[in-house]
Formats: C-alpha cells, structure tokens, sequence
C-alpha cells in the first residue's frame, strides 16, 4: 500500500491512525500543500480531486478518507472500529460525523485560502472562523460524552473506534487554531488517553517524514 498523505492534513492524520490501529504498514508518500502539490498533473492523475489523502492498493487508488477507512474496516475487521450493536455503532458514527461532516469540512484548507485570498481576511480572522466551528462541533461532542455514563477512558467503550479515530485528529487542529480547549475537559482526557497508545503516537503530524 501507498499512502499520499500531508503531515499537517486532518483526514490523513485520521486514516494514519486507523492504519496503525489495524496493525496495517503503508510506504508514506507526502504531498506537499504548502507548495501546491496535490494541485499538479501527477497527483491529480491519481485523485482528480486533488484532495489528500488517497491510498494506492494493487493498482487501484482509493480517495475520500471515510470510504478508505469503511474499506479498511471491511477489509481488515481486527481489531473493529465500530462496535458490534447496531444502536452502538450509530452513537460512534455520530459523534465521527460531528468532526467529519460538520467541523473539518468548513476548517478545511480549500475554504481557509479562499478566505485569505479571496475574501482578503488576516489570520485572526481565519483563527475565529476555525474556533467558531470547532467550539460548536466539541460543544456537542463534551455534551454526549458526559451522557454516557458507561463509556472507559475512550470516546465509546473501553478501546478506541471511529470516534477517537476523526477526535484526536481535530483536536490537534484546534490547537494550531489557537481554541481554548479549557471548556472540554473530557476530550482532553480521550486524547490524552489516546496519547499513550502506540497507534496514535505514531500518527502525529510532528513525527512525519514531512514534517517540519
């Protein structure tokens, strides 16, 4: 497996994860964003979209990090992502869907340029953009999480799933946009619990080959 990914990028971030947690090796091929990589002629033969990440597997590339992450759940079960009861699974898809559908896509680095160049706003402006959306979306997020009286150390249950995969991911991202994570003291107890796992450790953005 090849995986075309960006350091920084939240969704390579994310399936970088669930790639460790499956136990599953892929040769890191970065894509540089900053100097515009992902929009020349040889990455967008391979995603016409031009978006990060993209998983190349015998032959054929895989975009779009939820299908690549439901491919790999699908593909490689042990250990899951998603728990086995049909009403669980839906909590967990839930709260991955509050980062992966209604904070990451409008924090996304396509809609902060247009907001730089186009709409000519300065970094504190894009700052409060970003911790605009954040602090809703985590704001929901501390709200499910302290309704569940049942869960361990993790967003659901006892070990990591989907939720923990999108979380930890926009956490680190709410950090480089300057969010004051003071209101959320269970998030950061998930990620700080998340921190002392081997899979996510050595998912981090800092410890990538691009990095720096």
């Amino acid at each position: 497996m090849k995986l075309y990914n960006f350091f920084r990028s939240g969704t390579s971030h994310r399936l970088r994860i669930a790639l460790n947690l499956k136990g599953l090796e892929a040769q890191y091929v970065p894509v540089d964003l900053r100097r515009e990589e992902h929009l020349g002629e040889a990455f967008l033969a391979l995603n016409p979209q031009g978006l990060v990440p993209a998983l190349e597997v015998d032959g054929e590339v895989l975009i779009q990090s939820p299908a690549i992450i439901e491919w790999l759940e699908e593909r490689h079960p042990e250990p899951p992502l998603l728990p086995r009861d049909a009403q669980a699974r839906a909590r967990v898809r839930a709260l991955a869907a509050i980062v992966g559908c209604d904070i990451h896509p409008i924090n996304n680095r396509r809609i902060l340029e247009y907001l730089r160049k186009q709409l000519g706003q300065d970094e504190a402006a894009v700052n409060a953009w970003c911790g605009t959306w954040i602090t809703a979306g985590f704001d929901a997020i501390e709200a499910l999480l302290a309704a569940d009286k049942e869960r361990g150390d993790f967003c659901f249950g006892r070990a990591p799933t989907l939720a923990d995969v999108y979380l930890v991911p926009q956490v680190e991202s709410a950090r480089r946009f300057k969010v004051d994570l003071a209101p959320y003291p269970l998030i950061r107890a998930v990620d700080a619990a998340c921190g002392e796992l081997d899979a996510f450790r050595r998912a981090a953005p800092g410890v990538q080959p691009d990095a720096g």
